[in-house]
């Protein structure tokens, strides 16, 4: 039996599936290197297949000029969407950052094979806590649906995109990613350094403690006391950073 298929709607999905790869390389929970390549190629397609009626009407030409321009375009805004997404959730392993700083806990950072990167221990573990609660929460359908609404308002030719709103969402997305991690890691930033100007004082009033060399245990004991209730502020957060990620999405496309 012969299955004919017509060249338009294999094209305009294939198109799709090549924007939609490129959001799933750089869009967490999606880039995460748990994920072998090929299920992400299957899962790019398969994505890409129910939005073909929107994508029939906006083929490109068969010309090889016009195709490989069609697909640098798509990968390009694959790329973007997926990059502003990966942005706003870097505020959590940011805040996690920033606890491993003040806390001393810098120079115990490992490789990471996943980010094939170093990684500190609270930016890992804030990371980590972070994807669980956005499977969890079923967050990753949220942020799914909003990158597929960029096929109906950003057609394969793109013509709604705008370079000036990515500028701007992206310099907005910015600001929100490091105003969220001082957000989650300012209470205990403000205790630990608190006890810095404890320990300070301690040393000016009795310098045979040797009260510095004393406050690396202490501040680590209150970092791993304190991580545990800041915990419990990372749902409020997670749902906050994924109406922003979506927003911007959909703005971006200019839904």
């Amino acid at each position: 039996m012969n299955l004919e298929v017509a060249t338009a709607e294999f094209l305009a999905v294939m198109l799709g599936a090549v924007r939609t790869g490129a959001w799933m390389m750089l869009c967490p929970p999606f880039s995460s290197r748990l994920i072998p390549g090929q299920v992400k190629a299957l899962l790019s397609v398969g994505l890409t297949l129910p939005m073909a009626p929107y994508l029939r009407n906006n083929v490109p030409s068969l010309d090889t000029q016009d195709l490989i321009f069609s697909v640098l375009l798509q990968v390009f805004i694959g790329a973007t969407l997926g990059f502003i997404t990966a942005m706003l959730f870097a505020a959590i392993q940011a805040a996690g950052d920033l606890l491993d700083l003040f806390g001393g806990l810098t120079m115990a950072s490992v490789y990471d094979p996943m980010s094939q990167s170093q990684s500190s221990i609270f930016g890992r573990f804030y990371n980590l806590v972070a994807i669980t609660l956005l499977f969890a929460s079923d967050g990753h359908q949220l942020i799914l649906r909003g990158f597929l609404q960029s096929f109906r308002t950003m057609p394969l030719d793109a013509s709604a995109f705008s370079m000036e709103t990515s500028s701007q969402v992206l310099l907005k997305g910015v600001g929100e990613m490091f105003l969220a991690g001082v957000q989650i890691a300012g209470p205990l930033i403000g205790v630990l350094f608190l006890a810095d100007v404890a320990l300070g004082l301690l040393n000016r009033v009795a310098p045979s403690l040797n009260a510095f060399q004393l406050g690396f245990p202490v501040k680590i004991l209150m970092v791993v006391t304190m991580a545990g209730l800041a915990i419990t502020m990372l749902p409020t957060v997670l749902n906050t950073l994924v109406d922003k990620a979506v927003t911007a999405v959909v703005k971006l496309g200019g839904g």
